[in-house]
């Protein structure tokens, strides 16, 4: 079981697009092992679009992996969205790690497009078995509720011989979802003890659905600052999760140094977890670059002592 570091963000933080690639190369060079964007088609805070920004890196790095924290899958064409995943993944040779959900329920997206969130379960699992058949099959017949495809066939399929599908969400639908059609599981603001039995769930429905899902397809994310509380981008989220979102910030939220992140790994892991995607916190792209070279020089040796502790034992 392999554990590794990817970095990634909700709403964009950089003051430019050249200070954004000056971070995109900062990781590609410093060994980070994927990045990842949050899926918001509408809102008045900045947000890349998910695929295309897939797209993009897949341009511009050689080595780095790239996925979707999650993309919206009930806003959005499985045709469409299979046919970009193939692409992107043909043209970085197997670098994507697609994300898939349901969408936020609260998010502006429904309202401003007139999609009704009535259904948004079913219209998704339609169309996740509409995209793996998409990525596996030379042509598919398809006829739901919500979607019908006569003889859809895309080309070229996705360099990886199973594209993987990471499922985020940790309700009894998500669980259902992730054993019916996912090959990982992505947490989104769960904290250590909220995941232990979200992956037990999901791996007793895998058991009773004859599938399985690789032992270091378990995924966590938290965000992080090397620093103090006093921080003001730090008080500003510590504010948006105990004020809007009504969590305790201090179990979501790590502040502190390379300590105590590995510290919050070593929980994640002992609760079933492997893979992370930290969100570094920052108001600057000055801050946001130091939050990240702080990952790759203090945080990143440990996590390879971790590993090589591992295949020892």
């Amino acid at each position: 079981m392999t554990i590794a570091v990817g970095l990634g963000f909700m709403e964009f933080p950089f003051s430019s697009a050249d200070s954004y690639w000056k971070w995109v190369m900062m990781c590609e060079d410093g060994h980070i092992d994927s990045l990842w964007q949050t899926d918001r088609l509408v809102s008045e805070k900045p947000f890349l679009e998910s695929v295309s920004t897939m797209a993009a890196i897949a341009g511009a790095t050689k080595r780095i992996k790239f996925g979707m924290n999650v993309v919206s899958v009930g806003l959005r064409d499985p045709l469409l969205l299979a046919k970009q995943c193939a692409t992107i993944d043909m043209l970085s040779n197997g670098r994507l790690l697609p994300g898939f959900g349901i969408g936020n329920i609260k998010a502006a997206d429904w309202k401003a497009s007139n999609t009704d969130t009535k259904g948004r379960g079913k219209r998704t699992n339609e169309a996740l078995e509409i995209i793996s058949r998409l990525w596996n099959e030379t042509a598919i017949n398809f006829e739901g509720d919500y979607f019908n495809y006569t003889g859809a066939t895309i080309m070229p399929k996705p360099v990886q011989n199973q594209l993987p599908m990471w499922i985020g969400g940790s309700s009894k639908a998500a669980i259902e979802r992730t054993a019916n059609y996912g090959t990982g599981w992505q947490a989104g603001l769960e904290t250590p003890e909220e995941v232990t039995p979200v992956i037990k769930a999901i791996k007793l429905a895998l058991r009773e659905k004859n599938r399985q899902i690789p032992e270091d397809h378990y995924g966590a994310f938290f965000p992080f600052h090397f620093g103090s509380k006093d921080n003001k981008a730090v008080q500003q989220i510590y504010s948006t999760f105990s004020k809007k979102l009504g969590i305790d910030p201090d179990t979501r939220v790590v502040v502190g140094g390379a300590k105590e992140i590995i510290q919050r790994i070593r929980e994640f892991i002992a609760a079933g977890t492997s893979k992370f995607i930290l969100n570094p916190i920052g108001n600057s792209d000055e801050e946001i670059f130091d939050q990240t070279s702080q990952i790759i020089l203090q945080v990143l040796p440990l996590v390879e002592e971790l590993n090589q502790n591992k295949k020892k034992e």
